[in-house]
């Protein structure tokens, strides 16, 4: 009995002292998003621009060494344009994923603050989108399906993370990243495989 209330005791120092230490943050941006498709010649791929809104915990292993994990609401998608003569057309794809990163993080200290790089995985989950197609100034979309017979994609994602940044003293920070889907989302097997590529840029804040 003396020994559990001795390891209560000790569990009731040591977790608020570890919480004391955890940071959070959140940070927002934009993301320039592309897909690994396949193109005709003469057809551009310019990137679709949208956006991301991240909270994410700051867990220190060891001097400027943390753990990162997180929860994050992703704007990816791709987008086509081609033009000949007085015809014009485009297909953007648009898609909303909510995604869990884990980051390892190495901080660098620098003049009025610390330079940061980091890289993990994250899986994450589309939770909607749609196709919208434009040919000469005239528009049409279609809801991409993500289940059931006729879906048009998968909804599962994972893939790897690389970021770089800055974070002053007083928490606030500018990071840029790159997120390499390695998930195969076309539902046809017979079709290339197909993966997000978003590159991102943002500001937050950490606690």
């Amino acid at each position: 009995m003396k020994k559990v209330l001795l390891w209560a005791i000790l569990c009731g120092f040591a977790i608020p002292g570890a919480m004391a230490q955890t940071g959070f943050g959140l940070k927002a941006g934009v993301n320039m998003a592309k897909m690994n498709i396949e193109v005709e010649k003469g057809v551009k791929t310019p990137s679709h621009v949208s956006y991301f809104v991240t909270a994410f915990a700051d867990l220190p292993l060891a001097d400027q060494f943390s753990i990162q994990p997180g929860l994050s609401l992703q704007g990816k998608g791709a987008k086509a344009s081609i033009k000949e003569g007085e015809n014009e057309a485009s297909v953007r794809t648009n898609l909303m994923a909510i995604e869990i990163p884990v980051n390892a993080v190495y901080y660098i200290p620098a003049g009025t603050g610390e330079v940061f790089i980091g890289a993990g995985p994250y899986i994450g989950y589309n939770i909607s989108g749609k196709y919208k197609e434009t040919v000469n100034g005239k528009s049409a979309e279609e809801k991409i399906k993500f289940s059931g017979k006729d879906k048009n994609m998968k909804p599962l994602d994972f893939g790897i993370n690389a970021m770089i940044g800055y974070k002053l003293f007083s928490g606030l920070l500018i990071n840029a990243g790159y997120g390499l889907g390695l998930a195969d989302l076309n539902v046809d097997k017979e079709e290339k495989a197909l993966s997000n590529r978003v590159f991102s840029i943002g500001v937050g804040f950490q606690f």
